[in-house]
C-alpha cells in the first residue's frame, strides 16, 4: 500500500449538471450492518429495493472493510483516509480527533462545497480542538439541508443513520412480516428460534435504511441532482452480535460498499478487489479536483469506479489491514487495557495478532469486575443472541469459546477451506510458511505506516522478521 499520494487536480464535466463541474457526494452510513444483509448481496430474507437499485445502476464491492470495527475509529478513518492507528486519541471509542488530522469534509468546503450531516455523524466522541463534528455542520434532515445551499453550489452530505445499531423492539421483524425460516443463520451463532428473532428485528432495522435511502433518492430527483450526485452506502462495521462488532472477522470487519454515479460510473457491476473505507477520502477529493494529502494512507477508488470491468481490477493491492484497541470504556479502568488486534486480509487467509491473550477480548465475564454494573462481556451489544448464548453455553460450547473465551496469541484462517473463520489453523506445520509470510506482511505493514504498537519508546517490540459506551438511539 503507498502512503503518499500525488495531488489529483482533475475537472470533471458532468454533461446537464445545474451548477459546476464537481459532483454532489451523499454519503450513506449505517451503524452496525455487515455486508451480507441486502439484497444486492444475495439475501432474499430482508427486503432492500431501494438498495438494490442503487446496486444494479452502479457499482457493488464484494470485498470492502473498515480499518477498526468500533463505531468512533472506524468513522475516523473513512473520514481522514487514514488507518485508525495513525489517530491517536481518535482510535478508541469516545475518543477525539484533534484537527491536525483532516477530514475530507473541510477539505471538501475549501474547495467550494457546501458540507453537512445528519443524525449520527462522527463519533461517540469529544470534539476536543474541533468547533463541529468531523462530519461538517449539523442539519435536521437531508431536505433542510438542500433549502440553505445555493443552486450552483456542490454539495457534501453525510446520512448517518442509527440502524441498525441496538436496542431493537422485540419481534418487530416478525412482526413486519419477516419470515424466521427464511434466515440464513451466521454459522457463529447457534441456529435457534431466539436467535432467528433477533436477527429478524436486526433486518427489519436494515429495512428502515433503505425506507430512508428511497426518501433521500426521491428529493435528489425533485431537486433534478439525482444523476449528479456520487451516492455511496456504507456501514462503519458489522452486525453487533457475537463475534462480529468489535471483531476482526468478516462478521466484524466486512461491511457492504455500493457506488452510484452516472455517466461516470458505469453501471451493473460487481468488482471483487479487497478495498478499504479509508479510502474513500481520498475518492471524494479526488472526484471533486481537490488535493489529497499525503497523510491519507487510503488509495482513491477511482480506478474501480470509472472502468467498465467486473471482478478483480487493481492488481497491486493483494491485502486489507485492520485492527482495534480500545472498544467499551472497560479499558478506563485498572481491570481493563482493551484488547488490542492487529490483522491481515488476503483473498486466501485471515490472520490476526492478539497483543494481549491473556485479557479477555469479550470483555469480563465476572460482572464484579465489569466496568459498570450489568456489563458482564461488555464488548458484545447486550441482546437475545448474546444471552441465549450465555444461558445454553454447555449446549453449544464451541460456539461460545468461539465468542467469549480468551484467544491465542495467532490466530490464522483458511478461507478457501473455512470461509466462516471458525478454524483456527495457526499452529498447523503444514500453514507455517504462509503464517510467517503473513506475519511479516502484517508487520511491515503496520511498521511503515507508523503504527504506535510497532513504533517509538512505548512500542511493545522492536520489529523484526518472524522467528518463532454505548450510542444512545433518539426515540
Amino acid at each position: 500500500m503507498r502512503y503518499f499520494i500525488p495531488l489529483a487536480i482533475l475537472p470533471l464535466v458532468f454533461a446537464g449538471a445545474p451548477h459546476t463541474a464537481q459532483p454532489n457526494i451523499l454519503l450513506v452510513i449505517a451503524d452496525d450492518w455487515s455486508w451480507l444483509h441486502a439484497g444486492a448481496y444475495g439475501d432474499r430474507a430482508v427486503a432492500t429495493p431501494n438498495i438494490d437499485r442503487i446496486a444494479r445502476e452502479g457499482v457493488v464491492f464484494e470485498h470492502a472493510f473498515v480499518s477498526s470495527p468500533s463505531c468512533t475509529p472506524s468513522r475516523a478513518s473513512l473520514l481522514t483516509g487514514q488507518s485508525f492507528w495513525r489517530l491517536r486519541a481518535g482510535g478508541n471509542l469516545y475518543g477525539s480527533l484533534a484537527t491536525h488530522h483532516a477530514a475530507y469534509p473541510d477539505l471538501l468546503e475549501a474547495a467550494g462545497y457546501r458540507v453537512g450531516y445528519t443524525r449520527k455523524g462522527w463519533g461517540p466522541g469529544r470534539l476536543g480542538d474541533r468547533e463541529r463534528n468531523p462530519a461538517g455542520d449539523r442539519y435536521e434532515s437531508f431536505a433542510a439541508f438542500l433549502e440553505t445551499r445555493d443552486e450552483d453550489q456542490p454539495f457534501n452530505f453525510w446520512f448517518g443513520t442509527y440502524d441498525p445499531h441496538r436496542g431493537y423492539d422485540p419481534e418487530s421483524g416478525v412482526r413486519s412480516g419477516i419470515a424466521l425460516d427464511s434466515i440464513a443463520v451466521p454459522s457463529a451463532f447457534p441456529d435457534a428460534p431466539t436467535v432467528r428473532s433477533d436477527i429478524a428485528d436486526y433486518y427489519y432495522e436494515v429495512q428502515r435504511i433503505d425506507q430512508d435511502l428511497g426518501v433521500l433518492v426521491n428529493l435528489l430527483a425533485e431537486a433534478g441532482e439525482l444523476d449528479q450526485t456520487l451516492i455511496v452506502i456504507t456501514s462503519d462495521n458489522g452486525m453487533p452480535f457475537p463475534r462480529a462488532k468489535g471483531n476482526l472477522y468478516d462478521l466484524g470487519v466486512r461491511v457492504p460498499l455500493i457506488a452510484r454515479l452516472p455517466g461516470k460510473i458505469p453501471g451493473g457491476r460487481r468488482v471483487t478487489d479487497l478495498v478499504s473505507l479509508t479510502d474513500l477520502a481520498p475518492t471524494f477529493l479526488e472526484l471533486a479536483g481537490a488535493p489529497v494529502p499525503d497523510a491519507m494512507t487510503g488509495a482513491s477508488l477511482m480506478p474501480q469506479l470509472t472502468t467498465d470491468r467486473s471482478g478483480r481490477v487493481d492488481s497491486t493491492r493483494n491485502a486489507v489491514y485492520f485492527g482495534r484497541e480500545r472498544h467499551t470504556p472497560a479499558q478506563e479502568t485498572p481491570l481493563g487495557g482493551g484488547y488490542p488486534m492487529r490483522a491481515l486480509r488476503t483473498d486466501d487467509y485471515l490472520y490476526v495478532y492478539n497483543f494481549a491473550p491473556d485479557r479477555w477480548p469479550a470483555g469480563t465475564p465476572n460482572d464484579e469486575q465489569s466496568f459498570m454494573h450489568g456489563a458482564w462481556y461488555s464488548d458484545i451489544d447486550g441482546s437475545p443472541t448474546k444471552h441465549f448464548m450465555v444461558d445454553h453455553a454447555e449446549h453449544h460450547a464451541a460456539l461460545f469459546a468461539l465468542a467469549f473465551d480468551k484467544r491465542p496469541g495467532e490466530e490464522l484462517y483458511d478461507l478457501r477451506a473455512d470461509p466462516d473463520q471458525l478454524v483456527n489453523i495457526a499452529q498447523s506445520p503444514a500453514y507455517a510458511d504462509a503464517k510467517r509470510a503473513l506475519w511479516n506482511q502484517l508487520f511491515g505493514e503496520l511498521h511503515a505506516s507508523g503504527d504506535p504498537r510497532v513504533l517509538g519508546a512505548g512500542a511493545l517490540f522492536d520489529f523484526q522478521p518472524y522467528t518463532g459506551g454505548i450510542v444512545r438511539k433518539p426515540k
